[in-house]
């Protein structure tokens, strides 16, 4: 799912975003900041109440921030002050949502293709292949999401927010439906896809091996609020809170270890 159209983004923009907002029937009050770049994936982590994917769906436009901005490189999506607040097609951004939301009567290919109804079939087609061999899974165009695995699964839904050339990219859990035995192998293939791909790329996650395999920078949030901004080993060095400190030294892997080369 995404927005945007011709090639895959080439790198070179920027996406700063700052909004704030009260989200939900409780009320937790957002307030978070941050800039990603193409090359440096920004990892957003915390618990679960935290706000990680509200403030992914301020950035995508599916939630409306009371007060800040999103800006990709030169173009405004969202400016509370000064009224500008682009649709969500138009904002070309590339979305793969938790569990991937794959339609089940389409084929690998038919999911990839869904994004591009405005363009003639053939060339749907076309371009759907084209990004679908561009990540080595044009063998599994015509198979169903039941006959996919995860680690599959992943890769056509990173397919899909592709097709239709995004300028970045926005990871919501991105590993979470994997499971244990399969989920090292894939994240090892995501990172080395992002490094080739250097979109400006945010992803939320509320585990740090991932965030450490995945991001450059790691933002966390409790409450609503970032707590602490930084890289794995900064991070690690240096905890800012007891939920960083708790965060890190029951990580999985030794941070950092992103190496997508």
């Amino acid at each position: 799912m995404s927005a945007g159209g011709g090639g895959v983004g080439s790198g070179g923009d920027a996406l700063a975003v700052a909004v704030a907002g009260d989200i939900g029937v409780g009320g937790l009050a957002i307030d978070v900041a941050f800039r990603a770049v193409g090359g440096a994936p920004i990892a957003i982590v915390g618990p679960n109440g935290a706000g990680k994917t509200s403030v992914l769906r301020m950035v995508l436009g599916a939630l409306r921030p009371a007060r800040g901005s999103v800006v990709l490189g030169d173009t405004t999506l969202f400016d509370r002050e000064r009224g500008v607040d682009l649709p969500i097609e138009q904002r070309a951004l590339g979305y793969v949502p938790q569990h991937y939301a794959l339609f089940p009567h389409l084929t690998a290919l038919g999911n990839v293709m869904y994004g591009l109804a405005a363009l003639p079939v053939d060339d749907r087609r076309d371009r759907a292949r084209a990004v679908m061999q561009d990540l080595g899974i044009d063998g599994l165009a015509a198979r169903r999401p039941r006959e996919l695995s995860g680690g599959e699964a992943q890769r056509v839904a990173l397919a899909r927010a592709l097709a239709r050339g995004p300028r970045a990219l926005l990871l919501d859990e991105p590993l979470a439906a994997l499971d244990v035995g399969v989920r090292r192998a894939v994240r090892q293939s995501l990172a080395r896809d992002l490094g080739r791909l250097a979109l400006p790329t945010v992803l939320v996650t509320h585990d740090i091996a991932d965030a450490a395999a995945l991001a450059t920078t790691i933002v966390v949030v409790e409450a609503g609020k970032v707590v602490q901004q930084g890289t794995p080993t900064e991070l690690a060095a240096n905890p800012a809170t007891a939920f960083v400190d708790e965060l890190v030294a029951t990580a999985t892997v030794s941070l950092p270890i992103r190496n997508p080369t």
